[in-house]
Order: C-alpha cells, then structure tokens, then sequence
C-alpha cells in the first residue's frame, strides 16, 4: 500500500503532480525512487524559465508477520518530519534526511527512515503551515519543540483522535496562519478493546 502527501504544493502544479508520485510507484515502489523520478520530472518540465517545486513525503506501508502491525518507509523532499505516537504514551519525530525541495536541483539526493507502527501507534503527516503558525506575535512560530510537546500529551491516540486534536490546535492559532495546512494521520488498532486508528 502506498500513500503521498503533496498537499503543500500550490495551485497549477498541484494538480500537475499530484498523482505523479502514485504513477512512479507502479513501476518501482521504492520511495527514494518514487521522489527522485518526481524531481527529475518537475526539474526537467520546469527547471529553466518557470522554476516550480514541491515538498512532499511519499512512504510504502509493508505487514509484519502476525498481524503485528506495519513498518513504514519513508523518503521526504523539503517536507516536515513524520510524528510517530507510540502505544507507549510516548512520541518522536521520524526524521527524513537530506530532503531538498522537489524539483529544484536535477541531481537532488533523498534518503529513507523507517519505523515499525504498532498495534496502537499512530503517524500523523502535517504540512509546515502547522509548524510555522503565529503564537505570539509576528516572530513567534509554534515550531517543531512545541509540537513534539503537544503530541507527546496526546499519546497514545488514535489516528481519528490525532487529526481531531490538530484541527483544534490550528483553529486555536486564529489569525496565526499564514500557510495552508493540512494533517493525515495513519493508525494501526490497538486491538479489541484499543481506540481505532
């Protein structure tokens, strides 16, 4: 199963590139080859005289055995890091190193992270306007530490509860956003009696 986020990507080019990223995987599903293609193909359409580029964060979900969740490979280009919410109560980013902008130079090097989702863990996507809002004044972002903070308090959660809980973190910024924001959670259940993802 393969997923994308590109919901950072703005206007024409949006749409342009939106289904880019599924079409690559067909052929080869690894996701360093998946951005890498994404980024050969904007560079080429547009490198010289319209420059356009994208972020983007594009990962394979793969079963282990026994139903014990999954492990999730993930490959980024100039997109914020994964948060992984762990059964545990505990949470940490899943870093994707070395992602430049997709699109901006034709060589770009990307690198994957991976991380096993439990039964009960959760890994919330975001766009950076989240990361990037206004809190106090027009200098203060809300940030990467803040938003460790805030997912460590919400661990153990469900990818229902998490996406519910970001909603209402951004409309607590109010006039504080200046970029579009979006989040996409993924859960794997806890089980039986566990909340859902």
């Amino acid at each position: 199963m393969s997923f994308a986020d590109l919901l950072t990507v703005g206007g024409r080019l949006y749409h342009e590139t939106r289904f880019a990223p599924l079409a690559a995987a067909i052929h080869d599903p690894d996701p360093v080859t998946v951005v890498r293609t994404l980024n050969t193909a904007l560079h080429e359409a547009y490198g010289r005289d319209d420059p356009r580029y994208c972020t983007l964060i594009f990962g394979v979900l793969t079963p282990r055995a026994a139903g014990d969740g999954f492990t999730v490979t993930l490959a980024g280009g100039g997109h914020p890091s994964a948060l992984h919410l762990r059964a545990d109560g505990t949470a940490a980013y899943v870093p994707t190193p070395g992602g430049l902008l997709v699109g901006v130079v034709p060589n770009a090097r990307f690198t994957t992270a991976t991380a096993v989702l439990a039964p009960g863990d959760t890994l919330p996507l975001y766009t950076d306007g989240l990361t990037e809002a206004r809190t106090a004044g027009p200098d203060a972002r809300y940030g990467d530490d803040a938003l460790h903070v805030f997912a460590t308090e919400l661990a153990p959660a469900g990818a229902e509860t998490v996406v519910t809980a970001v909603r209402e973190l951004l409309d607590s910024f109010g006039d504080g956003l200046d970029d579009d924001t979006a989040v996409l959670a993924l859960g794997v259940p806890a089980g039986p009696t566990g909340e859902t993802g």
